[in-house]
């Protein structure tokens, strides 16, 4: 819990790829797993993942506190050569199913870097260009009312530019009377498609950047209409499988981690309309392969099937590219992944999201954000699991909007910590890595609300750390 002194993380680990714990102990104790049991289609990692060194698990301490004493994390850390998968917790509240490698967490807001992967991997396949309009895709009369000699395109979808809000119009009713439980699993892609013409669209496409998880789930919505196939078997067969994140889906799967709010065990996150802004599930595995294939494009194993693996690299550099610069805090926006500069050591540290961003409201317990509510828009972080953030003037490299291709708003992309954030009712989630430097870091836990609030920002703090 915050505010207790951090215990230093065991270094527990077996060479049999079983988890480490003792069955007598009640205590929260580290587990390092492996690799995946039975797993004999995932490609080989480039090295396997060990025991965090007694440095590394001092640099980690303050993430496992922010789970105690009843909630437990998974972390995955790749610098250089070295691969580390450290678990601490359990996955119940009981205490009894500790937290492994292959435990599953709820990815939040993350599951828009996935998103974005896919919408690289079909431009570089030449199925979609980042400049198409996104009506386009959608059936006739769902577009969202906006200047058509600026239309929404792909690009500002998946750079927050688009000018749409934070959530549709006609979900928050709707979700009042699950607010606590399972707020957005009645709301399906048909509510949303009708709902579209509703929406309303602030500004001139590509001039501001506005936080939008309506935005990033439409362009999974898009992405599936382009292709003629379902988001989550199109993101299966396109990243996960060849990537081999063999535990990575929309479903809640096998091992699951529990939501809990105020003892009384959360339902599965469901989020029908937008798979794509915040629906996967992960585990520290799998999310060690997805850091390593974006720290080590050309050397991550990727099966060569009618030119996938040249697709899938190529995406892997473009995700990556900055599209927009903040004006005020010069970071940048990539493809949904947030870039900032990394600071001097001494420097205190960068909040993940600025200041401006963090006037929040709560109501019944929820932080709302940029939400109206009877005429009144409440500026916050998250909304039932749903993180939402500021408004901010953005230029592009051209000083007149969001870049297009492989253009950079600022500096070249592998000189700065490119992540992203997520949560939702029980979870936190975060990845974040540095090219430059090759580190990684991915951190992922079952928590309550108030340590929500502060993961990601030590999440931040620990992989700038490990960076510089």
């Amino acid at each position: 819990m915050p505010g207790q002194p951090a215990e230093a993380v065991p270094a527990d680990s077996t060479d049999s790829g079983e988890s480490a714990h003792s069955a007598e102990s009640t205590e929260s104790t580290a587990s390092i797993r492996r690799g995946a049991e039975g797993d004999t289609t995932a490609p080989p990692l480039l090295s396997e993942p060990g025991s965090p060194s007694p440095e590394l698990a001092r640099r980690l301490r303050p993430l496992f506190a922010l789970a105690a004493p009843e909630g437990g994390v998974a972390v995955a850390v790749i610098r250089g050569n070295e691969r580390t998968v450290a678990c601490r917790g359990y996955a119940d509240r009981a205490g009894e199913r500790p937290i492994r490698a292959d435990t599953r967490f709820e990815l939040g807001s993350v599951t828009k870097t996935f998103t974005a992967l896919l919408l690289a991997e079909m431009a570089a396949r030449g199925e979609v260009s980042y400049d198409d309009p996104i009506d386009r895709y959608l059936p006739a009369g769902t577009v969202p009312g906006y200047p058509h000699e600026r239309p929404i395109t792909l690009l500002h979808l998946a750079t927050h530019t688009s000018g749409l809000p934070r959530l549709p119009v006609g979900l928050v009713p709707s979700a009042v009377p699950r607010w606590f439980t399972s707020p957005y699993a009645t709301f399906s892609a048909a509510h949303l498609l009708r709902a579209l013409p509703r929406t309303p669209v602030r500004g001139t496409p590509g001039a501001q950047v506005r936080y939008s998880s309506l935005g990033a789930g439409l362009l999974g919505l898009v992405l599936e209409h382009a292709a003629g196939q379902r988001y989550e078997d199109l993101l299966a067969s396109r990243v996960c499988e060849p990537l081999g994140l063999i535990d990575t889906s929309c479903g809640a799967g096998r091992e699951p981690s529990i939501g809990y709010r105020r003892g009384r065990r959360l339902p599965s996150f469901k989020i029908p309309a937008l798979p794509g802004a915040a629906a996967l599930r992960s585990t520290a595995d799998d999310m060690l392969r997805y850091l390593q294939a974006h720290l080590a494009v050309d050397a991550v194993p990727i099966p060569e099937q009618t030119g996938a693996a040249a697709a899938l690299r190529t995406a892997l550099r473009e995700v990556c590219l900055p599209r927009v610069t903040r004006r005020r805090s010069g970071a940048g926006i990539c493809l949904t992944w947030n870039q900032r500069r990394l600071l001097d050591p001494a420097a205190p540290g960068a909040p993940v999201v600025d200041a401006s961003e963090l006037r929040g409201v709560e109501l019944g317990g929820v932080e709302l954000g940029g939400v109206e509510l009877g005429g009144v828009e409440l500026g916050g972080v998250e909304l039932g699991g749903i993180e939402l953030g500021g408004v901010e003037p953005d230029v592009g490299p051209d000083g007149s909007g969001p870049g297009s291709g492989a253009g950079g708003a600022s500096a070249a992309a592998g000189t700065d910590v490119v992540y992203h954030s997520g949560s939702t009712g029980g979870f936190a989630a975060f990845a974040g890595f540095n090219r430059t430097a090759q580190v990684g870091l991915v951190a992922m836990a079952r928590t309550g609300p108030t340590a929500r609030r502060r993961f990601a920002q030590t999440a931040f703090d620990t992989l700038r750390d490990l960076a510089v």
